[in-house]
């Protein structure tokens, strides 16, 4: 199929003159003074496109990725040669693009007879990362070689690299020690080699030692023996870390981490190395873990070949992280690098593309720092080198920095301020050292007693006592944060330095410094009151209008409420004399009056209902459905739920229940022909209807089974099942168990919700078992889903109230006959009539809150529990106060 491309060229002016290629036809598209180049392609790719994209940004790595992908499908053997070259230029590749490319380079280089140009390829591979499947290609490609000069010994250098940098591998080093031992047995060497290679690969494999000891003829040497039983202890320590790596998903960070924090406990230099780099292998883009490993070779190994590669390849895998550059800087300088490499190092991290303005800023003093370190202050030449990086520095932070992000980053000039005291403290320079404080006051400092002291600390430790005066007066007229402070470190530098002119000039500054912000400070403070004073005012007005509004409304809904229980009065008294009174012949020439209002004629029209509802004949509890929550508006019920329920089966009757007043209370029940069709009805549980979940359920006779229950609370832990919060709103069942499915395989999800149907961002997952319910609680506790952070722990629901379970003993209280009043209600003197003798206190039930484990009962309310009393009847009663 032919795919249509859009591909802006550049906005230029209308003179701009293009050639197009045949294939393409340019069309103009005006945009204000400026006219952009737009050319049609037709192609079966989107290589154009690519190639477009990664001209604008030559760091879009998906781009890359994009690229290489339609030139292999398209069989662009060159271009893609070219591709993958710029991108190895700007990234390190993964395992399987350096896989592909090496093999495609080696399939063209049969018919080549330069074979170096792939040895090199395979050095910068083994370089990018530390891949066992890398380093047994190569060797393999290696051994195609043997026939040239020195191709044996080639070979055999090529798989000791091998085994010195993935030997330790656990899963995949054995592979590499194999290919070497059949290499070595291959080519008939000498006996003492493959017993080398024999004794060294014992770290993995108990067949390696059963073939070692067949091989030998003199027995295994003690020291094979005491190596072997070191592997298997290893092995053997390692083995719990190495399953939860197998089962877990990529990128297992977490349990790499725990291996590593292993390793570094044994302290093996060489295993701690590997699962360093096993770990970056599958976690490249993980800034952290990068920092992580190159400190540990920066204070524990500090070779100088590993150190400086390994910074190097962190930079290139995360540019925009400065505190990896800013290491990398470092490890230059302490292992002696010359100065055009750190050079080139820092101009690469000024075009890495920094996050935060801060970051610029500390890679400046990071490199600054090096600089100033090389410098000898007799040397012109360095120390002018100094000066103008300094001055380079503040140039890019006024012009990159701050177009960019609109700020500079250093608002308290720490730069400059750095600067000012090398001049003054190397240089002797003190004017050089002012102008510099002058131009950090400009910018916004001058109002901050902190950089007024800095300032005087440093004239007071390189100037002179004028200098000192000058800046603690400007320090006094300028300073609004701590004017107070100021003022008091210009007494005291008067106390000590000064004349008397010096210290009445000093004390009537202050004081007339002092005595304007007081009136400032005053003026505020009596602004801030009237602001409050008003704001309380606005306040209380709001209150006085509630108020009179909820006043106003409180009467009028009680005029309503008055009305509303009159007419039900006389709605009820109707309806009683007609259901109640006997029917009576009208007389002659009666005729009916016009109909009433619109709940008259719905209580008419519901009446039929009732009366079939009320015929018990018609009822079949085991062939009908319970349906529930149902909008209170919905119209034509019946209809409704009769198109929803007909595809479970033949339905025989539809009885919604309807009120006095012939309004829809929200319920009813479908009665099927065969039982057959319940469990089909059952399915739609939670079905929306309008907006709302219907609920449907058994339909069963709670006077004879009172202690049915459609939803079985379980109070005991559920430990296949995990109890999930904090989920949006908007989550989807399907999309809970998208996120969970890769976690085990699930039996159920269930989303809790409000009668409304609107959720509460709670769920229930039930596993298959409780491994997969725990696995699940480790990897998604404080997962992000789309914004919100979820809780995930196993599911242990908070044990109910033992007073709420059926059968469970009742107070005395509640098991007394309910008080009928009569007909002026209750009486004004609240007496009791039973004997205090009979009076019980039944002892507070404590609450259980959910999600906590549920309090053991208290001996007391157990007893009662057990040994209550049998209610007394009203004989009982009788013989008691004769009794008294």
């Amino acid at each position: 199929m032919i795919e249509l491309e859009v591909v802006i060229l550049s906005a230029v002016t209308a003179e701009r003159k293009t050639t197009w290629p045949r294939y393409c036809s340019p069309v103009y598209v005006a945009l204000s003074s400026s006219i952009i180049y737009i050319y049609v392609h037709y192609s079966t790719s989107h290589s154009p496109l690519c190639i477009f994209q990664l001209s604008i940004n030559a760091f879009d790595y998906n781009c890359h990725v994009d690229l290489i992908k339609l030139l292999k499908q398209e069989g662009e053997l060159f271009r893609l040669r070219k591709a993958r070259q710029k991108m190895s230029e700007l990234f390190p590749l993964t395992e399987e693009i350096w896989l592909d490319w090496l093999k495609d380079e080696i399939r063209l280089t049969e018919e080549e007879p330069n074979r170096e140009k792939v040895y090199e390829l395979f050095e910068r591979a083994v370089n990018d990362y530390i891949c066992p499947d890398i380093w047994l290609e190569y060797a393999q490609y290696s051994i195609g070689g043997m026939g040239s000069p020195g191709g044996i010994d080639r070979v055999r250098a090529i798989f000791e690299r091998a085994v010195t940098a993935v030997g330790l591998h656990m899963t995949k080093g054995q592979t590499v020690w194999e290919a070497y031992r059949e290499f070595e047995n291959a080519i008939l060497s000498t006996v003492q080699v493959c017993v080398s290679i024999t004794s060294r690969d014992l770290l993995d494999m108990e067949a390696t030692y059963a073939e070692y000891e067949e091989w030998s003829e003199h027995g295994v040497p003690e020291t094979v023996i005491h190596q072997y039983k070191k592997a298997l202890q290893q092995m053997e320590k390692c083995k719990s870390f190495e399953e939860s790596l197998m089962v877990a998903e990529p990128p297992k960070l977490a349990e790499y981490q725990g291996y590593i924090d292993f390793e570094l406990k044994e302290g093996d230099p060489a295993r701690i190395q590997i699962t360093f780099e096993r770990t970056l292998a599958e976690n490249c883009l993980v800034p952290d873990m990068w920092a992580k490993y190159t400190t540990y070779l920066d204070r524990q190994l500090k070779i100088k070949d590993l150190v400086l590669s390994t910074h190097e390849r962190a930079v290139r895998n995360c540019p925009w992280t400065m505190g990896l550059w800013k290491s990398y800087l470092l490890a230059l300088e302490r292992h002696g690098a010359d100065h055009q490499t750190v050079s080139d190092v820092f101009e690469k991290a000024l075009n890495a593309g920094f996050i935060q303005a801060t970051d610029y800023v500390e890679i400046w003093q990071a490199y600054l720092d090096y600089l100033r370190r090389r410098v000898d202050f007799k040397s012109s030449k360095e120390l002018e080198e100094l000066r103008g990086a300094f001055s380079r520095s503040l140039d890019y932070m006024k012009q990159d920095v701050e177009e960019r992000f609109g700020e500079s980053g250093d608002p308290s000039c720490i730069i400059m301020q750095i600067w000012a005291r090398i001049e003054a403290l190397h240089c002797k320079n003190m004017q050089k050292a002012r102008e510099l404080w002058d131009n950090i006051m400009t910018k916004g400092n001058a109002k901050f007693a902190n950089m007024w002291l800095e300032y005087y600390n440093l004239e007071r430790s390189y100037g002179d006592p004028i200098h000192c005066r000058k800046a603690l007066h400007r320090a006094v007229q300028c300073t609004s944060d701590y004017p107070e402070h100021v003022c008091e470190v210009l007494l005291t530098f008067e106390r000590v330095e000064g004349s008397l002119e010096d210290w009445d000039v000093a004390v009537q500054k202050t004081e007339t410094r002092l005595n304007r912000i007081n009136e400032q400070r005053a003026k505020a403070a009596e602004k801030e009151a009237n602001l409050a004073r008003q704001e309380e005012e606005r306040a209380e007005q709001r209150r006085k209008a509630k108020s009179e509004k909820k006043t106003q409304k409180k009467f009028q809904k009680g005029t309503r409420t008055g009305e509303k229980r009159k007419a039900e009065q006389d709605d009820y008294q109707d309806e009683w004399n007609e259901d109640s009174a006997p029917k009576r012949n009208a007389p002659p020439g009666y005729k009916p009056g016009p109909p009433g209002n619109k709940k008259v004629q719905q209580a008419a029209a519901a009446t039929p209902q009732r009366q079939k509802d009320d015929n018990p004949e018609l009822r079949n509890d085991n062939t009908s459905v319970f349906i529930s929550n149902l909008a209170y508006t919905l119209e034509e019920p019946e209809s409704k739920l009769r198109t929803l329920f007909e595809t479970c089966g033949p339905i025989t009757q539809i009885r919604p229940v309807f009120s006095n007043k012939g309004t829809f209370k929200g319920y009813c029940y479908v009665q099927f022909e065969s039982p057959v069709s319940v469990p089909e009805a059952l399915k739609l549980d939670r079905r929306e209807v309008e907006g709302r979940p219907m609920f449907v359920s058994p339909c069963v006779d709670k006077n004879k089974n009172p202690d049915f229950k459609v939803f079985k609370y379980n109070t005991s832990m559920e430990k296949h099942k995990i109890f999930i919060s904090g989920l949006p709103f908007s989550c989807t069942k399907e999309q809970l168990e998208e996120l969970c499915k890769s976690h085990g395989t699930i039996k159920e999800v269930r989303l809790v919700t409000y009668r409304s149907g609107k959720p509460k961002g709670l769920a229930y997952v039930e596993f298959a078992d409780e491994t997969q319910a725990s696995q699940a609680v480790l990897r998604m506790d404080g997962m992000d889903v789309e914004g919100n952070k979820i809780s995930v722990a196993i599911s242990n629901p908070p044990r109910r109230n033992m007073m709420d379970k059926p059968g469970t003993s009742r107070p005395m209280s509640d098991m007394m006959p309910r008080q009928v009043y009569g007909s002026r209600g209750r009486g004004r003197t609240g007496l009791s009539l039973l004997p205090r003798s009979l009076h019980r206190q039944s002892a507070p039930v404590s609450k259980v809150e959910n999600g906590t484990a549920a309090e053991q009962v208290t001996a007391s309310s157990a007893a009662n529990a057990a040994g209550e009393p049998k209610p007394l009847s009203n004989s009982d009663f009788a013989r008691m106060l004769l009794n008294k």
